[in-house]
């Protein structure tokens, strides 16, 4: 091999390395870039994680708020349920008082009739009497009458 067709295949190989280092280059740039943009995309994510932590733990302090409320709301469920118990009691109570007042009614609205119809009769009989006291009074007058006529 001469030097000349040497030095043309170092040159050749040069070429084809200057190649190889331009594409190897090119490709790195775009790798470069894609890095880049992983990165960007990578702190966006950790920045979207972070909300995600912040909204979880918002989420969370919210859930354990509407558990302790829907705790208090179940013991002023119970509550009510025992002052509803307490209210239906109280109407059977009444009710019970209720009847036994109309039963009460009822007998006092009978006894009344009774003695209203035996003070009936009791004036009734009390007009016959002072008919008769009176009948006999005018007998008495009239027979003192008689006697103090022949007194005199």
């Amino acid at each position: 091999m001469t030097n000349e067709e040497f030095q043309r295949i170092v040159i050749e190989s040069l070429k084809e390395l200057r190649d190889g280092q331009k594409t190897l280059e090119g490709r790195q740039i775009a790798l470069e870039g894609r890095q880049i943009a992983l990165e960007g995309r990578q702190t966006s994510l950790e920045e979207s994680q972070r909300t995600l932590i912040v909204g979880q733990k918002t989420l969370e302090s919210r859930q354990a708020a509407l558990e302790s409320r829907q705790i208090a709301l179940e013991g002023r469920q119970g509550a009510m349920e025992s002052r509803q118990m307490a209210l239906e009691e109280g109407q059977k109570e009444t009710h019970r008082l209720l009847m036994a007042i109309q039963d009460q009614t009822a007998e006092l609205t009978e006894f009344r009739t009774e003695a209203n119809e035996k003070l009936d009769l009791l004036i009734e009989e009390n007009y016959t009497i002072k008919g008769m006291v009176g009948s006999h009074e005018v007998d008495i007058r009239t027979i003192q009458r008689k006697i103090e006529r022949r007194i005199v």
